[in-house]
């Protein structure tokens, strides 16, 4: 009996305890870069983006200096020239422009409905030219300032990759003979962008250059600021982020959708600029996947970045 204690004494602790269970190896966190190189590779086109907390100065690219296509996106620095035009006393917000039969141009806005002889001052085809996006009010607005003029300001703030190229011909088949060329649009080599061409890393930089009062003054940046939280269209960026304030401004095209704007997250305010091109199929309908796509884009960088 002695001895049995005695080897009971001898043995290693724990050896009559219960085994324990191997802990459940810990699952590395996906990181923000490899869930958007997912969503990226996964898309019906070919996807850039830029993106910039402008708080904290934390950036996300994937070609985000790739040319593309502006489409609609052209009219953010569209706006910034007619802006600069009125502030160098070159133009007047009160100077009107009569609607004509033949500045009508098919697609997106508003202008359409009216009658032909509308006198429409210019600070109302601005905003109607980023809030619903009317090509009508881009053609006149081009008119009165010239697309020359809008790529001299580009040149001003260092963006020579982007260019504005020519005045909107209309969407589908309802197109009309190109015109307004700025020299750049003349460029045989640049005419295969269309309307404009731009890099999501230069959308974002005008972005951040608005929200800090440095696009022309401090209150001509508030007032596109205001402008650009107005604009009706919701279905790429802000489209999951619920009741977050976003200033935005979109484009579309048959294989493209684009969105750049900031997002006024709590945690700090997100420049993104997005585009989508090459897509196969045409879809006009809100749920088009480029919209879904840059959604979600949008959700894992406000999420994260």
């Amino acid at each position: 009996m002695i001895a049995f204690l005695l080897m009971l004494l001898l043995l290693p602790c724990g050896a009559f305890a219960q085994p324990k269970r191997k802990a459940a190896a810990a699952k590395p966190a996906r990181t923000m870069a490899s869930h958007l190189n997912t969503i990226v590779e996964r898309a019906p086109g070919t996807v850039s983006v830029y993106a910039k907390n402008l708080d904290t100065g934390r950036v996300f690219s994937i070609r985000g200096e790739q040319r593309v296509r502006t489409a609609s996106i052209i009219k953010l620095p569209i706006m910034i020239a007619a802006f600069g035009e009125v502030a160098a006393g070159r133009a007047q917000w009160t100077d009107k422009v009569a609607l004509r039969k033949e500045d009508r141009v098919s697609g997106s806005g508003i202008l359409n409905e009216f009658s032909d002889g509308l006198e429409i001052p210019l600070i109302d085809l601005v905003r109607v030219m980023i809030v619903v996006s009317d090509n009508t009010a881009t053609n006149l607005v081009l008119d009165r300032i010239t697309a020359d003029t809008v790529n001299r300001y580009l040149d001003e703030y260092g963006l020579p990759e982007t260019r504005s190229l020519r005045k909107v011909r209309g969407d589908g088949g309802d197109l009309k003979s190109p015109s307004g060329f700025s020299e750049a649009g003349k460029r045989e080599e640049l005419q295969k962008y269309g309307l404009g061409v731009t890099t999501m890393k230069d959308m974002v930089a005008l972005l951040e250059r608005i929200e800090r009062g440095q696009a022309i003054s401090a209150e001509a940046s508030r007032e596109m600021i205001t402008i650009l939280k107005r604009q009706r269209y919701h279905e790429a960026i802000p489209r999951k982020l619920g009741s977050t304030v976003v200033a935005n401004k979109t484009g579309a095209l048959n294989a493209l959708r684009s969105d750049v704007g900031i997002v006024y997250a709590k945690r700090g305010r997100i420049a993104i600029a997005v585009t989508i091109d090459d897509m196969k199929k045409a879809d006009w309908t809100v749920d088009n996947p480029g919209h879904l796509v840059i959604s979600e884009i949008a959700r894992v960088l406000v999420n994260e970045l």
